[in-house]
């Protein structure tokens, strides 16, 4: 291989080879120093179809004087494959071809990374010689070897899976003969039935089966974030994909369109629903399992994380006979658990309270709770108005989407029923701009609307292994900031069995409460911009998410970078 101050750079060989003209070479040159060179020289071409991946992998074997290889399942050794560990492989995208004579022949996509090369030396103890291939090829044979990495998958589950198994309740329709593989296979029902069984074991809210190029890969949602669980061979997609349809009720024959359907599973005397999301991708149909605990007792409201005062407040505005109450945040930051853990607070046998949900997330004892349903016309505005008409005290409206809702909300909370609700906004003040953005008059908003509730979860670090340090200058600025002065000493991650070894077990809330008092309806009736409605509110005493998630770094629940990843 020639020294660097030897070799030519990669563009000298495109243009000698007459793979790219000057002019694009130039193009993709500037583009590469604008992005601080984040991006390499053969990417960009590549991204804009100056050149093909083939002709970049030729021309850097040529710099590196190494021989260019189109490597497939067939020139590759499997035994040689398991020299290295399956995560290193994947991660550096390299491929072991044979061993011949205490010579490993290794296939790489960038023959410069000479640091990289002895560390493949350092773990096979043999030398090396390279060869450049590209990551098309590299991948596509690694895919024709490692599934056997997964055997566990078909081979073992039956060993690691729960002792109680489930059992699919009103098994639905036949499974149509082109599925793929047969969704009735033992191998396919094995499959599914353990993600599912270890998604409720690990605590999981969602299953995502996501189908790539020549790979397919099944992610659990946990505490939050996405984990990858699984990668099963590509060829079992489809049938994973009939299986599920076939589970739910759905025309298992169709591909082309996005397809909802729900499912109820028995584990023991424990009845689950998963509500079953379809889409169609570039590569296949993506899935997603959302998992419905129907008997999942409902969290009280001290068990949420609410601090004194906040909940305090939060509890005089929903024993009000009257009044609108919003919770507000993005898609998951628990506003469902707050709505049910304030009703099932509420709840007593001289209160009629009625829920439009879509859909329902769990069964409340003693509560009427109805699932709109758009296709049969039985819509959140509609499904109101009938409501409104069964002497209801409290009613919670699962979301308030659109400007009919909006109004008969509004005007169900002037006229004696207290309604609980939610909207997407980005925090307490900003859910008010909202319902005039959906034409609400503001003095309809000023008489009606009691208090806003806006939340985030932040992970809660594991009671377990947490370790104590002393913070950093700049976090104790922050903390300072948002918090007033504290102990030199917070928490943070550090691993161990009970947490999966990822320092986190279980999430908490942050609040926000905004209380719509007397003199804040005043000038709510007269409309009011929204920087003016945050100064007015927090005059009033309102407690900010960032400061009531310091107030929880403090306390030694979370950390600071937690309650920075979802606070503006």
């Amino acid at each position: 291989m020639p020294s660097t101050l030897e070799r030519k750079p990669l563009g000298h060989f495109l243009l000698t080879r007459g793979v790219v003209k000057q002019e694009h070479l130039d193009r993709a040159l500037e583009e590469q120093k604008l992005s601080n060179h984040q991006k390499l020289l053969g990417e960009l071409l590549v991204e804009k179809s100056f050149c093909t991946e083939d002709q970049i992998t030729e021309a850097l074997a040529e710099a590196y004087d190494v021989p260019y290889a189109r490597v497939s399942p067939r020139i590759a050794d499997p035994k040689v494959i398991g020299l290295l560990p399956r995560e290193f492989l994947e991660k550096h995208q390299v491929l072991p071809l044979f061993l011949v004579e205490g010579t490993l022949t290794i296939a790489v996509p960038e023959p410069a990374n000479l640091f990289l090369i002895e560390e493949i030396e350092r773990l096979v103890g043999h030398p090396t010689q390279v060869v450049a291939a590209t990551i098309r090829d590299i991948s596509a044979t690694l895919l024709a070897y490692l599934p056997s990495a997964n055997a566990f998958v078909l081979d073992d589950l039956a060993g690691d899976s729960p002792a109680e198994a489930l059992k699919l309740v009103q098994p639905r329709v036949e499974i149509a003969a082109d599925s793929g593989q047969a969704a009735g296979d033992a191998a396919i029902i094995k499959l599914v039935d353990y993600c599912i069984q270890h998604a409720l074991k690990d605590g999981a809210s969602d299953i995502h089966i996501e189908p790539g190029d020549s790979e397919l890969r099944i992610r659990y949602r946990i505490d939050g974030r996405l984990t990858e669980k699984l990668r099963p061979p590509y060829q079992m997609h489809a049938a994973i994909a009939a299986r599920l349809k076939n589970m739910a009720g759905l025309d298992t024959t169709e591909r082309r369109l996005p397809q909802e359907g729900d499912i109820r599973l028995l584990q023991g005397s424990q009845s689950i629903d998963l509500h079953l999301g379809i889409m169609p991708g570039k590569w296949g149909e993506k899935i997603v399992i959302r998992i419905l605990e129907r008997e999942k007792s409902t969290a009280s409201l001290e068990r949420l994380g609410f601090g004194y005062q906040t909940l305090k407040q939060w509890r005089k505005l929903i024993a009000q006979p009257n009044g609108l109450l919003l919770v507000t945040g993005p898609s998951g930051s628990g506003k469902t658990a707050t709505l049910y853990a304030s009703l099932q607070e509420i709840n007593s046998a001289e209160v009629n309270i009625c829920t439009l949900e879509d859909p329902v997330s769990s069964a409340l004892h003693g509560i009427n709770q109805f699932q709109v349903n758009d296709k049969a016309g039985f819509t959140f505005p509609s499904a109101l108005r009938s409501l409104l008409r069964q002497d209801p005290d409290v009613v919670m409206v699962g979301e308030i989407r659109d400007p009919e809702t909006a109004r008969i909300a509004t005007q169900a909370a002037m006229t004696g029923h207290l309604v609980l609700s939610t909207v997407h906004s980005n925090d307490a003040p900003s859910a008010v701009i909202r319902l005039f953005n959906l034409g609400v008059e503001p003095y309809l908003v000023g008489t009606s609307l009691a208090g806003v509730l806006s939340q985030r979860l932040v992970r809660k670090l594991c009671q377990s292994c947490k370790e104590p340090y002393v913070p950093t200058i700049t976090e104790r600025r922050q903390l300072e900031k948002f918090g007033g002065p504290f102990d030199d000493t917070l928490y943070r991650p550090k691993g161990c069995p009970r947490c999966r070894h990822l320092g986190y077990h279980g999430r908490v809330g942050i609040y926000e409460l905004l209380v719509i008092e007397d003199m804040l309806s005043e000038r709510l009736n007269q409309g009011i911009a929204l920087q003016d409605l945050r100064e007015a509110a927090c005059k009033l005493g309102m407690k900010t998410l960032r400061v009531d998630g310091v107030e929880k770094v403090k306390a030694g629940v979370t950390t600071l970078e937690e309650v920075y990843r979802v606070t503006a």
